[in-house]
């Protein structure tokens, strides 16, 4: 499906101006650091979007698990008319209102008790790194501190957050990476014990340890409960510091508010992003009081915390809470993965596992297709149902918080006939 031009009178969802788009002129101007599908979208609404010849999809992407709300939502629509009519950004050389409204809402509704804001999750996950640091470095009295990390994690696309990442595609030809990283399979404690043993020599050591609660880029792979227990007693006794990115599990995609919360244990850093302002760029770094070492000038961010971002955030957070929006996400999680296993059982050829917390889950496929889980993303795109990969053999469902019951049931049904396309391709 070519789209080098596309053309909609839709006023259905906003302005009955004819919006003309052309894909030559587009990748004429805008760098091609993304392999994109072939549509173009222009308007949303609910968990539905439309592109530029008018044609609906099911959104079951929902930005990369960042669209909390779905798409035009009511409360973000007041927040947003209001706060840009007030104030939009005055940088944090002055105190924000709605700064500090969003950050006790965040300090009250998790375990940390201070919030650093920035525009994005790898800032957020930078900014945990920089924090573990001068804490290894000022209270643990480590000369040269080290940070483990996962094996298939992905924690952002800066230089340090993707050597933290441990996957070689996102860090060739990026290299010298930054020092001070070093990685273990997920979900092994044994693991994770041999590093921090082996790595306690001379001036090096463990002050850090950087783990997502649920993998989401790495395949979901949801957290084990007795790994992370052990993870948290193995850092109470030796003083490294227990950190998660929950940039895609957190603000409610698990079903719990935070996806530490599914595991039962506290961290004592955490990052938030995606989800926290439902589309609008926000990220956070939480941390409890302990380890915030931070003193003015060793870290800032020029747009982060600003007032419009701030008060968006708000906004989705007391809209989650209002609406019991968690609720729906169980429901409508159970209700994704039975559908889903009944998939599998209809088609084993094709599925082998279906995973995942909440509404974010993953449907693996079987090693012995030659198909991918793009091929998957593409076929279920022609019957109007948007899904992104989660590596070369999981398609991943991350729809809006507020996906209804027949939502999730029309886009099982897209899902099957796109399957049932792949079969007699």
């Amino acid at each position: 499906m070519s789209i080098e031009t596309l053309t909609t009178t839709n006023g259905q969802l906003g302005s009955n101006t004819s919006h003309q788009f052309d894909q030559n002129q587009f990748d004429a101007a805008v760098m091609s650091t993304y392999a994109r599908f072939p549509i173009a979208l222009e308007k949303g609404l609910g968990c539905r979007v439309w592109d530029t010849q008018g044609r609906e999809y099911l959104d079951f992407v929902a930005g990369i698990a960042t669209c909390t709300l779905g798409h035009a939502h009511p409360a973000m629509i007041e927040s947003v008319t209001q706060q840009i009519q007030k104030l939009h950004h005055v940088s944090n050389l002055y105190y924000i209102p709605e700064q500090g409204e969003l950050a006790n809402w965040l300090v009250s509704h998790s375990c940390a008790d201070r919030v650093f804001f920035c525009n994005s999750g790898a800032e957020a996950n930078e900014a945990a790194i920089k924090l573990a640091r001068k804490y290894a470095h000022t209270v643990l009295e480590i000369e040269h501190p080290i940070i483990l990390t996962a094996h298939a994690s992905f924690h952002g696309r800066t230089l340090a957050t993707i050597t933290a990442t441990a996957q070689p595609k996102y860090q060739k030809y990026f290299d010298p990476l930054v020092p001070g990283f070093h990685y273990v399979p997920y979900n092994d404690i044994n693991a994770v014990e041999a590093a921090v043993s082996e790595l306690d020599e001379g001036n090096y050591r463990v002050g850090a340890i950087l783990l997502e609660p649920l993998q989401g880029e790495g395949g979901v792979r949801p957290g084990d409960i007795a790994y992370f227990q052990k993870l948290r007693q193995i850092c109470d006794e030796t003083g490294i510091l227990l950190i998660f990115d929950e940039v895609q599990v957190g603000m409610g995609r698990t079903g719990k508010l935070w996806g530490y919360e599914t595991l039962g244990v506290e961290p004592d850093i955490f990052t938030s992003a995606k989800g926290l302002g439902g589309g609008i760029p926000i990220g956070a770094m939480l941390a409890k009081k302990f380890c915030d070492v931070f003193q003015p000038g060793e870290h800032a961010s020029t747009f982060g915390g600003n007032p419009f971002a701030c008060g968006v955030a708000l906004s989705v957070c007391q809209t989650l809470e209002r609406e019991d929006i968690l609720t729906n996400v169980v429901n409508r999680g159970e209700q994704l993965r039975q559908g889903l296993r009944l998939l599998a059982a209809k088609y084993p050829h094709i599925v082998i596992d279906v995973r995942g917390w909440g509404l974010i889950n993953g449907m693996e496929l079987s090693p012995d297709i030659p198909y991918t889980a793009a091929d998957v993303a593409k076929a279920a795109m022609e019957q109007g149902l948007l899904l992104v990969p989660a590596g070369p053999k999981v398609v991943r469902f991350v729809p809006p918080l507020v996906v209804t019951a027949a939502d999730i049931n029309e886009g099982l049904a897209r899902l099957e006939q796109a399957l049932v396309n792949i079969i007699n391709h």
